[in-house]
């Protein structure tokens, strides 16, 4: 069917991301590439989610730190394209492989998260056997950080893949980098940590009001704001199809077979642990 095209194409990347949520217990050294986005504007792929990373002549702003496992590649991929010392990371949220590295980046650096996103690493929301260490500064709504004539935008726009997620704007550069509110092909709701599927498209509209024309997603290829909308348009799709199922009367485990078939969310997925329950109960 033509409105799954989008979602079947990226069901490894859905995988991916379900199963990288608790990789942290990989052994092996990760390989992370670096690619330059735009001036001075980078981003780090591999085992994880995707790094910003922003060059001033004052020091470096990361975006994200994937797992605790991943900081030496990090800094590695960082000093390769400049000398100059990490100084702050902002945090999308409190997955760990987009904040569980902040323990070993805050003996030198400020990690900054949302006041949700830290509340719920404070609460092991995720259920780590090793917690990730909270932010040491959190906002509510936006905050900037001014670094070497640099300005970086953090904003909280509202509920999606989590209730705490933040989007990072990059104003000259015209740049977003969204976290896991666009990341794969099928949303990843995480209904424990204060998601919500009716919210998310919201949560997007407000973010496609910016002026920008460059994408970083949590996981995935660099974009641009039309990959960014069509995005947001498939998770309406997701959510209005699952709706009518639960209109029609449909129980959890029918619903379930629906997806398995037209999305290709795999039994033992993250998709089927967190999201499809709390479908069940906010789509109802």
């Amino acid at each position: 069917m033509i409105r799954n095209r989008f979602f079947a194409r990226g069901a490894a990347a859905t995988i991916f991301l379900s199963l990288g949520v608790f990789a942290w217990t990989q052994t092996q050294e990760p390989k992370l590439t670096i690619n330059k986005v735009k001036d001075n504007l980078y981003e780090i792929e591999g085992d994880g989610g995707n790094v910003g990373v922003l060059v001033t002549t004052e020091g470096v702003i990361l975006i994200d730190d994937k797992f605790d496992q991943d900081h030496n590649a990090i800094v590695a991929q960082v000093k390769s394209v400049t000398p100059q010392p990490i100084k702050y990371v902002l945090t999308t949220h409190h997955h760990q492989d987009h904040s569980g590295g902040n323990a070993k980046f805050l003996p030198t650096a400020d990690v900054i998260s949302t006041s949700m996103a830290r509340a719920n690493i404070v609460a092991n929301k995720q259920g780590t056997d090793v917690p990730t260490a909270p932010a040491r500064l959190a906002f509510t709504q936006e905050m900037s950080v001014f670094l070497g004539g640099q300005e970086v935008r953090a904003r909280h726009f509202g509920r999606g893949h989590t209730n705490g997620d933040a989007i990072v704007y990059f104003p000259a550069l015209k740049t977003l980098h969204t976290g896991d509110l666009m990341a794969g092909a099928s949303p990843l709701v995480d209904y424990p940590g204060g998601g919500s599927i009716v919210e998310w498209t919201k949560t997007l509209d407000e973010a496609l009001k910016l002026d920008f024309d460059t994408v970083i997603p949590g996981h995935g290829k660099v974009t641009d704001k039309a990959g960014l909308k069509t995005y947001r348009d498939n998770v309406a799709k997701l959510r209005d199809r699952v709706s009518g199922l639960i209109r029609e009367g449909k129980s959890q485990e029918e619903v379930g077979k629906v997806l398995t078939a037209e999305y290709k969310w795999q039994p033992d997925s993250l998709n089927m642990k967190w999201s499809l329950p709390g479908f069940m109960t906010e789509l109802k």
